[in-house]
């Protein structure tokens, strides 16, 4: 069941492949990281210039919903490098395109499309 040609259980990506597919996702993410750390930290500048009133100022509240709102993004893009690096490490040990739930292999355009994926797709759906 296995591809012992890519180590990459039954993926039909070969290592050097998902390797350039990692450090892809990788660049975008460290990019989209430091797109919204700016964009957090202009929001918190822009605050800081205006009355700190949250409670009466008529934008205070969109304000923070915004603030909010880029922190989860920054959050969630942060997360993906986690990801990212954790399927370094399965690529590495080799349990890379292994579903991590049910042990099915997870089908190459999954990894291709998300290569950070560590579920196939009837597991992600669940």
């Amino acid at each position: 069941m296995s591809d012992s040609s890519s180590g990459t259980g039954s993926s039909a990506l070969g290592p050097q492949r998902v390797r350039e597919l990692l450090a892809a996702e990788r660049v975008d993410t460290r990019a989209q990281i430091a797109a919204l750390s700016r964009d957090y930290d202009g929001i918190i500048e822009a605050n800081a210039l205006v009355a700190s009133d949250d409670e009466h100022d008529p934008d205070g509240s969109s304000t923070a919903f915004e603030r909010a709102h880029v922190a989860a993004l920054l959050k969630r893009a942060e997360e993906q490098l986690q990801e990212l690096d954790r399927a370094s490490e399965r690529l590495e040990s080799g349990g890379y395109g292994r579903c991590a739930r049910c042990g099915e292999p997870i089908p190459t355009e999954r990894l291709e499309a998300r290569p950070a994926a560590a579920t196939c797709v009837p597991c992600a759906t669940r």
